[in-house]
Order: C-alpha cells, then structure tokens, then sequence
C-alpha cells in the first residue's frame, strides 16, 4: 500500500491504553499513531506527549474535535470550549491534525440546514485559535448513514466547500470507510491536493452486520484501498496511512495480533 503506518487508538480500545498504545507501536516498528481524547485524558496530556516523543513515534491525528451542533447556545458554547481544549492537546502533541467530526442532529432536530449552519458557525469560531497554534482542523466526511447522529458533513465535496470558504488552516481527512462509495471520489480527492490531512484505513464488509462498529482489516472487505491511496498521493498527500478500526470482532483480538496483522495487510 505504500506509506508509512500508523495506529488510531480506537483500533484495539477494548485492551490497551495510550501507554500500551504506544509500547506495541514501537514493538512493531509502527511509526505513527492516532490517539483518541479519552485515552489522551487518562493517561494525561504531558505525559502521553513525554512518551510519544520519546518512543519515536509521528502523532498524525488526535481523535476528536467538532459535534458542533446542540438544541440550545448553551450546548453549543460548551461545544465550543472543548474544541478550544483539544486544539491546546493537538498543539501539546504535535498532532498532524485535529481531526473533526462535525456532529448531527441536536435531539429532537428536524432541521438539516441548521445543523449544518451551526458546523461552520462553531469552526468558525475555533479556526483563529487553531490558526495561531498551528493546529489544522481536518474536516473529515461521514458516511451519509451518520448524518441524524454523528455527521451532517457527508461527502468529500460538502467538507471541500467549507475548506474553500473557511481558507487557511483547514483541511480534510479522508477515510476510506466513509467516501469509498462516493461516485465524484476521484474528483474530489484530486480536487483536494494538498489540503488532504489525514487518510485513514479500514474495510467496508460484505455482509456488514453493524454499521459502526464492523469495520474490517484491510484487505478483507470491498473497498479498493490500494486505489484510494494511489488517488490521495497522485494528489500530493505523503503522510501516513493510519488503521481506525471500530470492530467488535478485532476489539475481541489480543493487540499484539491486531497490531501485526495491520502490518501484514498494509504490505499488500
């Protein structure tokens, strides 16, 4: 596949923490690693940057900013605070990227368009700090199958609009989970360049029996991975190709085995 690898923490959430994390990416030579927020906080920030820093390792994303939308200003001023702090934890890691998954409906919401206004409201607010840090906000698309719960931002080209209107500071991660089905992918990935942040790896199953939590390795589902990747770098993304996988099946794994069975996959 090309690239170097790295490790989205939610990969193998169910066994280790962030320090374990980070022990088995340097036991298996894994260069790169993605933790997520709640694992960051337990282990605490200064100690995890400490850590990283002396295993070696690239930190390509840190998991999560955004879920901008809420029913009241009050939610959403709450949701603005905490994206402040995970840009502070993104400056403090030297993070490739604060990646942002934007949020969905408010409860009880019908109003799509309002969700939406409410995204780009709370990025805007957030983008001078993250600009002033250095942090770049990786707006990442969704698949259209989250967008009551999860993300009104839904395809490449929604998440490219606000990146063309927002300006600097902004890109987009692009997973292959969430965009493979997408007919205008190679236009928009080629449309991207260089604003592409982050390309994250996991595998669409045929059948899929959950459609959160079963994704599957690499290589063992119907997404043209190895095709995405050469998309994305005929763009001019050279970064690493970072494994997320929410999988019951491989939470239920021993690490160690998850971990060489990303690498075993990503020679392919």
């Amino acid at each position: 596949m090309g690239s170097a690898l790295s490790l989205n923490t939610v990969t193998v959430k169910e066994k280790w923490g962030l320090a374990e994390c980070i022990e088995g990416c340097a036991r298996h030579a894994i260069e790169g690693i993605s933790p997520w927020r709640d694992v960051l906080h337990a282990m605490g920030v200064a100690a995890a940057a400490r850590q990283i820093r002396d295993a070696g390792l690239t930190v390509t994303g840190l998991c999560r900013g955004g879920m901008f939308p809420a029913p009241d200003a009050a939610g959403r001023a709450a949701a603005i605070e905490d994206n402040l702090r995970a840009i502070e934890e993104a400056h403090t890691l030297n993070a490739a990227c604060l990646v942002m998954v934007c949020g969905g409906l408010p409860p009880g919401s019908k109003d799509l368009p309002g969700a939406r206004a409410m995204m780009r409201d709370g990025l805007e607010a957030i983008l001078p700090t993250a600009r002033a840090a250095g942090v770049t906000l990786a707006l990442e698309p969704l698949h259209p199958m989250t967008c009551a719960d999860r993300s009104v931002l839904s395809t490449t080209a929604q998440a490219l609009d606000l990146c063309d209107a927002l300006g600097e500071g902004v890109g987009v991660a692009l997973d292959c989970y969430h965009i493979w089905w997408d007919p205008e992918v190679a236009a928009q990935i080629a449309r991207a360049g260089r604003r592409i942040a982050a390309f994250h790896a996991c595998d669409w199953l045929v059948p899929t029996t959950d459609l959160v939590l079963d994704r599957g390795m690499p290589g063992d589902g119907v997404i043209d991975i190895v095709g995405l990747r050469a998309m994305v770098e005929a763009a001019g993304y050279q970064g690493f190709t970072e494994v997320e996988l929410l999988s019951r099946r491989w939470w239920a794994e021993e690490p160690d085995h998850v971990l060489a069975t990303m690498k075993a996959s990503h020679r392919c």
